[in-house]
């Protein structure tokens, strides 16, 4: 499976293909590196979004789970740029409960990409699975321009 790696402003990401595809983001520097076409150019659409350019992530993802957990990444990649939601307002729109959309989004294998960043709890941040938990998740925010409370 391609994989490249990058520094990024919340520590190094590695982003994995398969079969054309997006498959996953992870934090940390992946062992083999290999420069396909997608990963470069996920590589520089990512580059662009930590240099604070507005970027839409127009890219073939295909994140591996339930078909409920993919209807939360789907949903997830519906909220804009700078825009955030609630856990309760987004399992309204796919159906179960916020702890079962917190849940989607605590194994979302491609954070960024497909923005769980943007999902807030009703009274604070909610989680973040990112290797610097909270912190990344307000970077992530701030760098959208987000007000955080």
């Amino acid at each position: 499976m391609p994989q490249l790696s990058f520094h990024s402003p919340i520590g190094p990401l590695t982003l994995s293909e398969d079969d054309e595809h997006i498959v996953a983001l992870d934090w940390g520097w992946g062992r083999d590196q290999e420069e396909t076409p997608l990963l470069v150019c996920a590589r520089e659409m990512m580059n662009r979004y930590f240099d604070g350019e507005k970027e839409t992530f127009d890219l073939p993802l295909a994140p591996f789970g339930t078909d409920y957990r993919k209807r939360v990444w789907e949903a997830l990649r519906q909220v804009p740029y700078g825009q955030t939601t609630s856990y309760g307002e987004l399992a309204a729109r796919v159906g179960g409960s916020a702890r079962s959309v917190g849940g989607a989004m605590a194994a979302n294998p491609i954070p960024i990409l497909i923005p769980c960043h943007r999902i807030l709890g009703r009274h604070g941040l909610g989680g973040y699975s990112g290797s610097g938990g909270l912190d990344d998740k307000r970077a992530l925010l701030r760098l959208e321009g987000v007000e955080i409370i």
